[in-house]
């Protein structure tokens, strides 16, 4: 059985917001292995992870004095974790090549047209602001079980969610993500309907 660690208390995130530094550093050290799970969680790959839960714990080093509630560490750490995993989405789905490198001996693609490029990067900012649009709940669940392809049980263990639950909101998440996609341009600049 894997070792339960807990957030820093309180008192100790006070001190690290009043910029005493062995504070600030026992609390990053402490917030370090529930960033890493997060991230494991949330992002597409065990690489995305290892860079996300890094950039988190970096922000929250450097960003603590602006924790409003020094009870909310955990609440802030996660949307900070998710925010990189979903820029790291954004940059795979950008990239247009799904992270794929090409192995030795394998063909080269064709390079897409300029025009072809553009559009992809339009759709892909589209369904970028789409998913970011979504409620956090609906959006978390989308990101882990659609786009990370974890299991609907691990998502729902994750979440501390029934099954059923777990699988309304993927439905309701599915549902307004279809919704916005037909309703038209999200992102600027994108001249679709």
């Amino acid at each position: 059985m894997t070792p339960r660690f807990a957030w820093p208390d309180e008192r100790l995130v006070r001190a690290a917001q009043d910029g005493d530094v062995t504070s600030l550093t026992t609390v990053v050290l402490a917030s370090q292995p529930h960033v890493r799970r997060f991230a494991r969680s949330l992002c597409a790959s065990p690489q995305d992870a290892e860079d996300a839960a890094q950039e988190a714990l970096i922000i929250l080093y450097r960003k603590i004095g602006t924790l409003r509630a020094t009870g909310a560490l955990a609440s802030w750490m996660f949307r900070i974790v998710r925010n990189e995993c979903l820029r790291h989405v954004r940059l795979l789905v950008s990239r247009g090549d799904g992270g794929q490198q090409a192995g030795p001996g394998a063909a080269t693609p064709a390079a897409p047209s300029a025009e072809d490029a553009v559009l992809q990067r339009l759709e892909a900012e589209r369904i970028a602001a789409a998913v970011a649009a979504l409620p956090h709940d609906q959006r978390q669940v989308l990101v882990m079980r659609d786009v990370q392809g974890l299991p609907g049980r691990t998502v729902a263990r994750a979440l501390g969610l029934s099954d059923a639950a777990m699988k309304s909101r993927l439905h309701r998440a599915r549902a307004a993500l279809r919704h916005a996609l037909a309703a038209g341009p999200l992102v600027e600049g994108d001249p679709r309907p």
